[in-house]
């Protein structure tokens, strides 16, 4: 059994403000495995691109800081593993876009205007490796032409407003992909895209994984994107995850009430006639002195323990894990009957 390339353990990141603390990571763990890509969803506000913000030391103090946990990042099997959680800025230096990349979701605000597209992947190639501006250029033709950019020995003159924005996302994969990094992370990388252009990205990104023989976290709210892209997904709501498991066990049986009602907002090729549910409600304001499931206020499946006691994510055999008091036998018990029939009937609950 290989080692995880990266370890998250109870991971929590706060912003302190005016109007109270804002705990926009409130405990999130998982291993990622070298190849293995993991899908982080969830709405916008919940935590997810904190999370990756957090891994990569770019959580702005304040008023963010890291108030607790681990990202134990182990690159390789002959380098110890090193805990980047709280770690200083120049600690980041052969980390950061060398060993762990990031793709952010708007391109045209991640890449400078008035730098041509070749000379920005260039840059980053003579800072992390030190090449000549000759070597340096070379590989980032190179770079182009592997993404997929036609003529790119005359794109790479190009600036970022004469690509389009398919193209964009192509030149910001190959300037995270230039020194080969351990870790991908994809924050929201096809939103602003249409749907054809999404569809290429993705293959692109799956390409390019299994070529650089990289771990790949995938920040995404679409479901659609998890489905066809990742092995596990973590489900996020309120900072917390809810969910976490492998995607083809959680899309053919969703157990949390959220998970479930995300997938049944999805349009349906046979259910076109139909409207289209939604999830009643709004997040709570995670500013706020919460109290019970962060989820209760919209969950159909509520009763009283659910408003007075928050669960805490509950483990089945397959290795499964739920945020939800059904999946706790003794809990459940004093649940009403009628909470119980119904989820037995939506959920992937096996009553006490």
């Amino acid at each position: 059994m290989m080692d995880p390339v990266l370890s998250v353990r109870d991971l929590r990141t706060y912003f302190h403000t005016p109007e109270g603390t804002v705990k926009a990571v409130n405990g999130i763990s998982y291993d990622l495995y070298p190849g293995q890509t993991l899908g982080i969803v969830g709405e916008s506000g919940c935590g997810k691109s904190v999370h990756a913000l957090s891994i990569l030391g770019l959580i702005p103090t304040p008023p963010g800081k890291i108030e607790g946990g681990q990202i134990l990042f182990k690159p390789d099997a002959n380098t110890p593993a090193k805990d980047l959680a709280g770690a200083k800025t120049k600690a980041f230096k052969d980390i950061r876009g060398v060993k762990i990349a990031m793709i952010f979701q708007e391109p045209m605000t991640s890449l400078n205007p008035v730098l041509t597209i070749g000379e920005q992947i260039a840059e980053s190639i003579r800072f992390h490796a030190g090449a000549s501006h000759d070597k340096a250029w070379k590989r980032a033709i190179e770079l182009l032409e592997e993404v997929g950019i036609p003529n790119a020995a005359k794109r790479v003159h190009d600036y970022p407003h004469a690509f389009s924005g398919g193209m964009r996302q192509r030149a910001m994969i190959a300037m995270a992909l230039a020194m080969k990094p351990a870790i991908l992370i994809a924050d929201e990388p096809t939103t602003a895209l249409d749907v054809t252009v999404q569809a290429q990205i993705l293959d692109l990104m799956k390409k390019m994984q299994n070529e650089y023989k990289m771990a790949l976290i995938l920040i995404t709210h679409n479901m659609g994107v998890v489905a066809e892209t990742c092995d596990d997904v973590i489900v996020m709501y309120a900072g917390k995850p809810v969910e976490i498991g492998p995607v083809d066990k959680i899309f053919a049986a969703p157990q949390h009430p959220y998970t479930w009602g995300l997938l049944n907002s999805i349009p349906k090729l046979n259910r076109r006639h139909e409207r289209l549910e939604s999830i009643e409600g709004q997040p709570p304001n995670l500013a706020d002195d919460l109290k019970g499931c962060l989820f209760n206020d919209r969950c159909r499946f509520r009763w009283q323990r659910c408003q007075d006691e928050e669960p805490g994510l509950i483990k089945d055999v397959s290795g499964r894990s739920c945020r939800c008091w059904l999946y706790d036998k003794d809990s459940a018990k004093s649940a009403p009957q009628k909470i119980l029939d119904d989820a037995s009937k939506t959920l992937a609950l096996t009553m006490p």
